[in-house]
């Protein structure tokens, strides 16, 4: 597994990764209308660009090919957070995590904050992530919910 530093070049392929990891989940959660409309986020939303040309990412690589990818943007919220779906649930997602809370404590942040949707919520959970509170979004006329998180990073050296 090799971990490294997204790039504009990765850009065709971190749309697969979304793409991917969005149709595997499963149907008693996202409907097949939720999972279209938001897969096509990737290239109907210019946020998604920007979240890969103007913010910092990182992404896990097995034998050249992407598997997962994890995104700041702005600097403090974690914009996009994938992962193929044959190779979630075994690590790969706790990994990319804790990198961008390493890069981001070590860039002087002192918390972060996500959107994450019903599934990966529990994944910020497990690694001391708070909810903030439950929203309901609108995309291509459909609802999703989802939970508003955030996580203290700065180390407090007086405890």
């Amino acid at each position: 597994m090799n971990l490294r530093q997204i790039t504009i070049k990765d850009q065709l392929e971190l749309k697969k990764v979304y793409f991917d990891s969005i149709q595997s989940l499963d149907e008693n959660i996202y409907s097949q209308e939720q999972k279209r409309a938001w897969s096509s986020q990737a290239w109907d939303n210019p946020d998604f660009e920007k979240s890969i040309t103007q913010g910092k990412g990182w992404l896990l690589s097995e034998k050249c090919i992407i598997i997962a990818f994890a995104t700041r943007y702005p600097h403090d919220r974690i914009a996009l957070f994938y992962c193929k779906g044959k190779f979630q649930r075994k690590g790969y997602g706790s990994k990319l995590l804790h990198k961008l809370e390493d890069e981001a404590r070590k860039e002087g942040l002192e918390f972060l904050t996500t959107e994450a949707s019903l599934i990966s919520y529990e994944l910020f959970l497990k690694n001391e992530w708070k909810i903030i509170r439950k929203q309901k979004v609108i995309i291509n006329n459909n609802s999703f919910e989802r939970y508003k998180m955030t996580k203290i990073i700065k180390f407090d050296n007086n405890v």
